[in-house]
């Protein structure tokens, strides 16, 4: 029986850095551990499922477009990063199934024909694959955040893992963008050292535990709004028994971040 595709928890960086030298300089810890992606699966896939930090809607979505376009949701970049282009297709019949495992699963949920690629999506994607070549569509959090429909989520997309679909879940296990510098350093590493731990644990003990993540050291501090933290929960839905792998750490991000991405299978 072929292996499954595994899921991935990636911390996605900050803004459009692989097109600005110096943080594409300060985050190639980030870069090689994307580049090498493909490398850890099975097969290359048939397409990429990413649910990022960056789209959220009240119901889930599901991005139907057959050629997507750019979503440039960050600002005070230079003018050159706003001309970016990642032009991999969408995945408008893999987004009618994904669609309807989700309402199967009991959440609601509607097709999205004009969403584009938001830049917690091309950014790592243009790592992983630069020749755009994979198709690549995404489901959006809600803007609820609740943990357990986002574990639901997941368990509802997990079949696609059959059909060779990559699933990742793009965030930061760090993200407060008031708390940089030498101040996000004890916070960040205090998270990041329970999020490890607790990825590290037998199946039921972990879900248990990361559904309970408000109670672990400086959570609300890391992560005040935690759109950038509910991408693992769908992520490990996915692959809810599988063992876990870090398989990016870095410490001292921007004077003190500490930040991990991490496999599923």
């Amino acid at each position: 029986m072929a292996a499954r595709m595994p899921t991935y928890f990636i911390s996605h960086g900050g803004g459009p850095w692989p097109w600005l030298p110096d943080m594409a300089e300060a985050l190639a810890p980030l870069a090689q551990s994307l580049s090498a992606m493909p490398s850890e699966l099975p097969r290359p896939p048939k397409a990429i499922l990413m649910i990022s930090g960056h789209w959220e809607t009240e119901d889930v979505s599901v991005m139907s477009a057959p050629n997507p376009a750019m979503e440039y949701d960050y600002f005070n970049f230079p003018a050159h990063t706003y001309d970016i282009t990642y032009p991999a297709p969408g995945a408008p019949d893999l987004a009618k199934q994904a669609a309807e495992l989700i309402a199967q699963a009991g959440l609601p949920v509607r097709l999205d024909p004009s969403q584009g690629f938001d830049h917690g999506t091309f950014v790592p994607a243009y790592v992983m694959y630069p020749a755009a070549d994979i198709p690549l569509f995404q489901v959006s959090l809600r803007h609820n955040y609740d943990p357990a429909q986002h574990f639901a989520l997941g368990r509802a997309l997990a079949p696609l893992r059959d059909q060779d679909v990559l699933i990742i879940g793009s965030g930061l296990s760090y993200h407060n963008l008031a708390m940089f510098g030498p101040k996000a350093r004890k916070p960040s590493t205090e998270f990041d050292t329970w999020l490890t731990q607790t990825l590290a644990l037998p199946a039921s003990e972990r879900t248990a535990a990361l559904l309970n993540w408000e109670s672990a050291p400086s959570a609300r501090i890391c992560h005040a709004k935690e759109d950038h933290l509910v991408p693992l929960f769908a992520a490990l839905g996915a692959a809810e028994d599988a063992t876990a792998t870090r398989t990016y750490h870095q410490t001292e991000i921007f004077g003190g971040v500490t930040a991990s991405s991490f496999r599923f299978g």
